[in-house]
């Protein structure tokens, strides 16, 4: 988000980067280096090693902006509540949550099943922690928002895979299908030509994907 949103915002600005994973702050820091801000003004990084669920008003206090991508979805109920009660007093962007459609062209009669098995994964009950939100972390956190008096503005931010990135989509689709198996592993044998000649297609640029998601914005008017 940092990268993206950098250069699209006035400067001078300083970002704080959480994250459970000191490798992943790195690559963060790494890619942000030599961003200026629009019209030229300066952007500082700092790292801060932390579990992003529960940090507290407090550690955002001098915050202008919170913002995460793909992540709601990932969550709990419970640590939706955490993060939207710790940033509610200040804007808020998170995008890139998936709400639970997914397109395939061309179709396939075991398109549908695929998508409700990997939506249930999306669902899972994560060791620890419980279940995951998956497709209803967007209503979940709109409800929590509510509940602080914030208005909320939603969009929708599909994410299409077409022939100029069939490598990705190859690599998406393996996934896909593997987290419905996962899910549901009675789907293995069923899937098995179904995945071939979907992977194939892919790699031949003749899968288009769409995987719908959804933005929202908080605390900007």
């Amino acid at each position: 988000m940092g990268r993206w949103l950098a250069p699209r915002l006035p400067g001078p600005q300083h970002w704080v980067l959480y994250d459970r994973d000191p490798g992943l702050l790195e690559r963060a820091r790494a890619a942000m280096a030599g961003l200026a801000a629009e019209g030229g003004g300066d952007v500082t990084v700092e790292t801060r090693r932390a579990d992003i669920t529960r940090l507290s008003a407090a550690d955002l206090a001098d915050a202008s902006l919170v913002t995460a991508s793909a992540l709601l979805d990932m969550l709990t109920a419970e640590e939706v509540e955490r993060i939207v009660a710790a940033c509610a007093a200040r804007p808020c962007l998170f995008t890139l949550s998936v709400v639970g459609r997914v397109e395939l062209t061309p179709t396939d009669p075991l398109d549908a099943e695929v998508a409700a098995a990997f939506d249930d994964h999306q669902r899972r009950v994560a060791a620890g922690r419980g279940a995951l939100l998956g497709p209803d972390a967007v209503a979940a956190c709109l409800a929590a928002f509510a509940r602080h008096g914030v208005d909320v503005r939603t969009r929708p931010s599909p994410w299409r895979l077409g022939p100029d990135r069939a490598e990705l989509t190859a690599e998406w689709f393996t996934g896909w299908l593997g987290a419905a198996r996962e899910q549901r592993p009675e789907l293995t044998t069923r899937t098995t030509e179904y995945g071939r000649v979907r992977r194939a297609a892919a790699r031949a640029g003749r899968l288009g994907v769409l995987v719908d998601h959804c933005d929202l914005l908080t605390g900007c008017g």
